[in-house]
């Protein structure tokens, strides 16, 4: 399989017979690119693309949503990703890729890590409609324009502030696909749940320790950002927090059984240090162990 190392604009536009118009970012016509096959990629850009493709309608609940028109991937800097296919095959779609450079010392720059989709994994992608679709393509078409024109000293500040645009509105479309998919999101939360209460009564955390949000996320197979939000969205706590609030729901049955000391049922519970299971109980519930079960 071939390994291509993306490390400027020019790179990925001349992997994809494009023309370089600036050389921190460019909008690339992949219906231009020689058909290809399996390829495995190294980006040390921020790639945008918006995949042409029929994806079918998706069905939640009694609603259809059509997402036939495109489905928009994320990748940062330093992510390798591979397509895997052994016929050949010609990309159809926009990319928008720019350099880190470009935001260096920019708005933009300074929270790029809001934008964590970037993380995401593949499966994870944003499914688009017709009409966010547009809203798309129009962002790209302003950078277009930009990049079309002489470059003066307002040219870095315009085409910062579309790709800024174009990422906000992503970040509203994902809240709209964590709503519709409203049922396939609770089944997740469901499988949280009974993973959860599967680990606490099985000897992991003995073994293991409190289990982490990336092996709760590995275990449902999801990326540990999509994860986050996903719980977040649907019961407005982080996942950190859901763990702990088991954590806590459990410690609160255990501790009154009269054969355990606090520092044996924090033992079971995954903590190392009983002082750390006191501490995190007395932060959630007011009191500490002890004067929990002194008072019921």
């Amino acid at each position: 399989m071939e390994f291509i190392n993306f490390d400027n604009v020019s790179d990925y536009n001349s992997f994809n017979n494009n023309e370089t118009l600036h050389p921190l970012v460019s909008i690339v016509d992949l219906s231009k690119a020689t058909p290809r096959r399996g390829t495995k990629m190294n980006f040390n850009l921020y790639c945008i693309i918006l995949k042409q493709v029929k994806c079918g309608d998706l069905k939640y609940g009694n609603t259809y949503y059509d997402y036939q028109d495109g489905t928009l991937v994320f990748f940062a800097p330093g992510q390798v990703v591979e397509v895997t296919s052994n016929e050949y095959y010609q990309p159809f779609g926009t990319a928008l890729t720019f350099h880190p450079d470009l935001i260096h010392n920019m708005p933009l720059g300074k929270h790029m890590n809001d934008y964590n989709f970037f993380s995401y994994n593949t499966n994870e992608a944003l499914h688009i409609s017709e009409k966010e679709k547009k809203i798309v393509l129009d962002c790209f078409s302003k950078i277009q324009y930009e990049l079309e024109q002489s470059i003066d000293k307002h040219s870095k500040t315009l085409i910062a502030s579309n790709i800024e645009l174009f990422l906000n509105y992503c970040i509203r479309f994902y809240d709209r696909q964590f709503i519709t998919r409203d049922n396939v999101n609770k089944g997740i939360i469901e499988k949280f749940e009974e993973m959860l209460n599967s680990y606490f009564v099985s000897d992991k955390p003995q073994k293991v320790g409190l289990p982490s949000v990336a092996w709760c996320a590995d275990e449902l197979h999801l990326s540990s950002n999509y994860f986050g939000n996903l719980i977040k969205k649907e019961t407005g706590k982080s996942a950190q927090e859901y763990i702990q609030s088991k954590v806590i729901d459990v410690a609160k049955e255990r501790i009154f059984d009269l054969g355990k000391s606090i520092s044996e049922v924090s033992y079971e519970l995954g903590f190392k240090y009983p002082q750390h299971f006191t501490r995190l109980f007395k932060q959630r519930v007011g009191m500490s162990p002890n004067e929990y079960k002194s008072l019921n």
